[in-house]
């Protein structure tokens, strides 16, 4: 899937307004919405198009929930061993977790001198707020995410959708991510036949 130019502008142009000499030096991108807005997708999108001399490490929660139950797992570790860790000077890192073998695996290192992009569910908790820069909320109508969500995953997804919906409301509820976003969007296709919401509603996750 395609990102629109509509959906990475104003992030860059978010990066930009930072006024960080070079453009984007360090900075904390964070990316988050429900499941099937497109978060992976505009994340790499905005990586490709960075505007500063040295590109962003790319993290995404989806590697880092350690199972279908993870959500609040992932957003622990990725605030105190990435954001935290980073913003008070200690090596930032992040492990991953194997689906396949259904246990933890390998841990990435994260450079501290490069940029910072963080997709995923739970990228917006209320504790990252004060450790990032830019925070991008991004939102789609609900019969289009879950099409694009359950196809993404082949089906693997469905079983459960539920408990995932359930662990998500809490996190929203709890967080209020849409709160701390300073750059909303959404990932409705224009000209669809979905609605575009005028405010981001409560919706099933990633």
């Amino acid at each position: 899937m395609l990102c629109s130019p509509d959906l990475v502008v104003p992030v860059l142009d978010a990066v930009r307004a930072l006024g960080r000499n070079p453009v984007g030096d360090r900075a904390v991108i964070l990316i988050d919405g429900p499941s099937g807005a497109g978060k992976s997708t505009l994340a790499d999108a905005v990586v490709a198009a960075w505007p500063g001399p040295v590109p962003p490490t790319l993290v995404r929660l989806d590697d880092v929930y350690p199972g279908w139950g993870g959500l609040d797992a992932a957003v622990d570790l990725v605030g105190r061993l990435v954001l935290g860790a980073r913003h008070t000077g200690r090596p930032a890192a992040w492990q991953r977790y194997d689906w396949a073998a259904a246990s933890p695996a390998e841990w990435h290192s994260v450079d501290p001198g490069r940029p910072l992009v963080i997709e995923g569910c739970g990228a917006l908790a209320r504790a990252h707020a004060l450790v990032s820069d830019v925070r991008v909320w991004l939102d789609a109508d609900d019969g289009i995410r879950k099409q694009r969500a359950l196809a993404r995953d082949g089906g693997g997804f469905e079983a459960h959708w539920d408990q995932w919906q359930h662990d998500w409301v809490a996190y929203r509820t709890r967080d209020q991510p849409e709160r701390w976003a300073t750059v909303r969007l959404t990932g409705t296709p224009l000209g669809s036949d979905a609605p575009v919401p005028a405010h981001p509603k409560a919706v099933p996750p990633q």
